[in-house]
């Protein structure tokens, strides 16, 4: 089945920047993609250094490889489904009151918006992809220094933003179909219906044709895609383990029943609940 999902490892970042900062800039490697689609109030940049990845961009899906470099806007809910063992990139925050004193030209006023029209993914030349990787390790490096992070996240984001600019457009993969797009929303607000029958009813295709688009345009089936989003919302309800129990949460997740909980729950974390309980209670607190 490939590597083991978790939802306490892989793409998962602190977004609690102090406001001195302006943003944060680091390079971080993905052993596992998201489970779910997220949101923040800070403009995204990825810079892609090994390995591959995909995207769901609302209705879009891109394929990232290295040298790639891609932003994220505020309004853009986006997840990443699949990611190899080998990715790694750099990514960088930056909060809109840097964003609006970095760009005072046109050329930079789309990087203000919450969620602006067009396509932003792009590939780099080598050269331009390394020079950019040393701007941002360069600011990284300052990350002890108020000033000169501040200023140089600044100058990341402009840097960013004329590499993408000088970069070859790059069109999604894939514009998901209607009722794929609708399937996915579906499954990740948890109001889809327990039957996939169901399911394919309300997206307007007959099961075995939304299952093969499914597969074809996500990399992953239907019942994979649910189970990593409820395994996610268990992982959300749980927490620490104060507040509910694991059947508790594991319905509140979905979950029709416990044996089933259990069975996915292992099959995919490599585990069962009882030692997953276990290792969060190792876990420092803070």
């Amino acid at each position: 089945m490939g590597a083991k999902f978790s939802f306490l490892a892989g793409y998962r970042y602190d977004t609690r920047i102090p406001e001195w900062r302006g943003g944060s800039i680091h390079r971080i490697a993905v052993s596992t993609p998201m489970a779910s689609g997220h949101l923040h109030p800070e403009l995204e940049i990825n810079l892609v250094l090994s390995g591959r990845a995909v995207y769901l961009l609302g209705d879009r899906r891109y394929e990232l490889r290295r040298n790639s470099l891609v932003w994220l806007f505020p309004e853009q809910d986006h997840m990443m489904i699949e990611a190899s063992a080998d990715y790694s990139m750099w990514l960088g925050l930056f909060r809109p009151e840097l964003i609006a004193q970095a760009c005072r030209s046109a050329e930079g006023a789309v990087l203000t918006q919450a969620n602006p029209e067009g396509y932003f993914c792009r590939q780099l030349a080598e050269d331009a992809a390394r020079s950019l990787e040393g701007v941002f390790a360069g600011v990284a490096g300052a990350a002890d220094d108020r000033d000169r992070y501040y200023t140089g996240l600044g100058w990341a984001l402009l840097s960013a933003w004329s590499a993408h600019r000088a970069a070859e457009d790059t069109a999604p993969d894939t514009e998901l179909h209607p009722s794929v797009d609708k399937a996915v929303r579906l499954i990740r607000s948890n109001e889809a219906p327990e039957s996939l029958e169901d399911l394919a009813r309300e997206a307007h295709l007959s099961l075995s044709r939304l299952s093969r688009l499914f597969r074809e345009q996500t990399g992953l089936s239907l019942i994979e895609f649910r189970n990593r989003q409820r395994l996610e919302r268990f992982a959300r309800i749980y927490g620490k383990g104060g507040g509910h129990s694991i059947l508790e949460a594991a319905l509140d997740a979905g979950f029709g029943s416990y044996p089933q909980f259990h069975r996915v729950f292992t099959e995919h974390m490599g585990c069962g609940p009882a030692e997953y309980r276990r290792r969060l209670r190792k876990q420092p607190h803070g």
